[in-house]
């Protein structure tokens, strides 16, 4: 039985990371729409990741989306990298 948590796909991180950047895309929604965006995607962030990294992330998603001119910083897309580069050096149970 595998023990490890489910990761969310790349697509999905990718996905993201893109409708927080569309408010910057689309004229006149700017930070109106990071207003609501911000905790929208806080939560999503922690539901996919989950834990300590799922609520640390979300708090930094919010606060990096709520923040004039941070929209840029792709987080999702960043934990995802985490969680992969983390679960490759994980070491095997039992290995030798």
């Amino acid at each position: 039985m595998n023990n490890t948590p489910a990761r969310p796909s790349l697509l999905i991180c990718i996905l993201m990371d893109l409708i927080g950047y569309a408010t910057y895309a689309i004229p006149g929604l700017g930070e109106l729409g990071d207003i609501v965006w911000a905790p929208v995607s806080a939560i999503i962030f922690y539901k996919l990741f989950g834990g300590w990294k799922g609520a640390f992330g979300g708090l930094f998603n919010f606060v990096e989306e709520i923040l004039p001119g941070l929209d840029f910083i792709p987080s999702f897309t960043i934990m995802w990298i985490w969680q992969k580069r983390a679960a490759f050096n994980k070491p095997v149970v039992g290995a030798r």
